[in-house]
């Protein structure tokens, strides 16, 4: 039925404009953005016909977030609907940005307490209809992390994939707001079973599996694909079900320039994309869910390796250029780069 379903939170993005602090801008923009979210909203966009599943309230909020995936294309009739009480005992999630420039840092706040999705039950979602005849179902560390009630619907989830031969992916993405490295591990090491491509970073891999790469920095900002070599390999030996592991490298030489890298293993072999020396950074939340989509999108295009991690690499470098979670860059822009096109005017 589809080519891509992903399941998890989104929220509504206020960010505050022109670098400005939260608490000094007069005006915020609007948005909306969520890990897998964004990576329907990436795969809709290239093309594939892509549902996003979760668990809204029905208020300016809930139908704010619906509109916004219609536009982008990503099939919204699989959200479960809850009924606003009035006085928000369950509620949809909101997130605050201020975009860091220079040696200042960007930095995320979350307000996502009690959100309609951390309240999703097994059984409210019909994953056998939903994923019958579906090609890939997407899922992050971040949606069981939510409850374990919504950790007990993404197993539910995965193994009703599985069962009908989806091909799954699963993004690490630990987030500390959100659970402890010992909670993190002790609920994913159920889900990977059921996993046939993981995604993560060097962090992700320490904080959420227990496999730490040898020399990595404090801060996890190396570009240096060496020392994620060997836990992609640990990964493997652990789960031999995963065919697939990538990762984004990033340095962040400044709050608006950074290195960017992806890399992709096959359980034999490692691919490299070029490297985005000095990236002009507009706004990056979500780069890593574009690399996703971009995998996503290459493999089920059948694309090599090769191939692969040079297109995710090249649409979630483009994805750094647009303001917001979602990347609006086109399959042929990223074809382009990939080429090493000119970035003069098209004229």
């Amino acid at each position: 039925m589809y080519d891509v379903v992903t399941f998890g939170e989104a929220m509504v993005r206020l960010s505050s404009p022109n670098y400005r602090r939260l608490e000094q801008t007069a005006t915020l923009d609007v948005n909306v953005g969520g890990g897998e979210y964004n990576v329907a909203a990436a795969c809709a966009n290239l093309g594939l016909k892509t549902a996003w599943v979760s668990r809204l309230v029905d208020n300016w909020t809930g139908r704010l977030i619906r509109n916004k995936g219609r536009e982008l294309g990503i099939d919204t009739s699989r959200i479960v609907w809850v009924k606003f009480d009035g006085v928000g005992r369950e509620r949809n999630g909101f997130y605050h940005l201020e975009i860091g420039v220079g040696p200042r840092a960007s930095a995320v706040t979350y307000d996502r307490a009690h959100s309609a999705i951390s309240h999703v039950k097994p059984g409210e979602v019909p994953w056998g209809a939903i994923l019958d005849g579906t090609k890939w179902f997407h899922v992050s560390g971040i949606t069981p992390a939510l409850s374990d009630s919504a950790a007990g619907v993404t197993l539910e989830a995965l193994k009703a994939a599985k069962a009908v031969g989806v091909t799954t992916s699963y993004d690490l993405n630990f987030r500390s707001a959100l659970w402890s490295p010992q909670k993190a591990q002790e609920t994913t090491k159920q889900f990977m079973p059921y996993v046939s491509v993981l995604i993560g970073n060097e962090e992700d891999f320490e904080k959420v599996l227990g496999l730490k790469a040898a020399g990595t920095s404090e801060g996890y900002d190396e570009l240096d694909p060496e020392s994620y070599k060997d836990v992609a390999r640990r990964a493997v030996a652990m789960y031999p079900n995963i065919q697939k592991v990538g990762t984004t490298l990033r340095v962040a030489t400044s709050g608006l320039l950074n290195d960017w890298r992806t890399l992709l293993f096959d359980g034999k072999e490692f691919y490299l994309s070029r490297v985005y020396k000095d990236l002009e950074i507009v706004d990056r939340v979500g780069g890593g869910d574009s690399f996703s989509a971009g995998l996503v999108y290459s493999l089920l295009k059948g694309k090599g390796p090769q191939e692969a991690v040079d297109f995710a690499g090249a649409f979630s470098a483009l994805a750094h250029t647009f303001p917001g979670d979602v990347n609006w860059a086109t399959a042929s822009e990223a074809e382009k780069i990939i080429k090493g096109g000119s970035v003069r005017i098209s004229r």
